[in-house]
């Protein structure tokens, strides 16, 4: 997930971090006030209307095997928790040291069944047809593209068959308007996302974006849901 904050991306010299070919975001609770602050003062509650979205798109059941890859301080993995029920997964990724100490400590406040560990998109540690849902929000504008057509056929690997990926990331600078075009972040191209799911032989590909509110600096979202063929 995308930081918030202007901070060093990569801390390994301090063995912190998971070896990948993507940007490392590594905050822990600093990123979790960040995130805070924008949502309240700048983005006007779009931040946490994007979080809600993303999980009613996955349509979660009692009981599923759910996997948020780049999970961050575990905000999403937490709130999906409680639709999936004690019978029910969760496990997160993230190549953030202190991101993953953070999202465990939240799993662990909350008494939820959901599990973190240090992880990299191209190389996910789990089985074949693991999961019935894979997340993937606000971090795809991180990956170069041939890292991406990696992960996503890593997502595939896992996902089983007729499972659901979900994609939210923010809009291409390009097509930023007003207040929302100052904001530093990098974006995602709906078609091109599109033109790498179906390389990944994901089908039945759903887009759709979320607007900015008014006089906000939030930049506009897009979202994806695609299913394993």
């Amino acid at each position: 997930m995308h930081s918030f904050a202007r901070h060093r991306h990569r801390s390994s010299a301090e063995g912190s971090t998971k070896d990948t070919k993507g940007l490392v975001l590594n905050d822990g609770w600093r990123y979790d006030l960040g995130e805070w602050f924008h949502d309240t003062f700048s983005f006007h509650g779009a931040f946490r209307k994007l979080r809600q979205r993303t999980i009613g798109l996955a349509r979660l059941q009692l009981g599923e095997q759910v996997l948020d890859v780049g999970c961050g301080t575990g905000t999403l993995a937490v709130e999906a928790a409680r639709h999936i029920g004690r019978m029910g997964r969760i496990e997160g990724i993230d190549p953030g040291a202190q991101q993953i100490a953070r999202a465990r400590a939240k799993a662990a406040r909350r008494n939820l069944p959901v599990e973190f560990q240090l992880g990299v998109i191209e190389q996910l540690p789990f089985p074949d047809q693991t999961f019935d849902v894979v997340f993937s929000t606000l971090m795809m504008h991180h990956l170069p593209v041939p890292l991406k057509r990696q992960g996503l056929a890593e997502i595939a690997r896992v996902l089983k068959s007729g499972g659901r990926l979900v994609i939210a990331d923010f809009k291409p600078k390009q097509e930023r308007a007003g207040q929302a075009a100052n904001f530093h972040a990098g974006g995602s191209h709906i078609q091109k996302l599109e033109a790498l799911l179906k390389e990944a032989s994901f089908c039945q590909i759903e887009t759709e974006e979320l607007l900015p509110p008014r006089f906000s600096t939030f930049p506009g979202a897009i979202l994806v849901r695609a299913y394993k063929s």
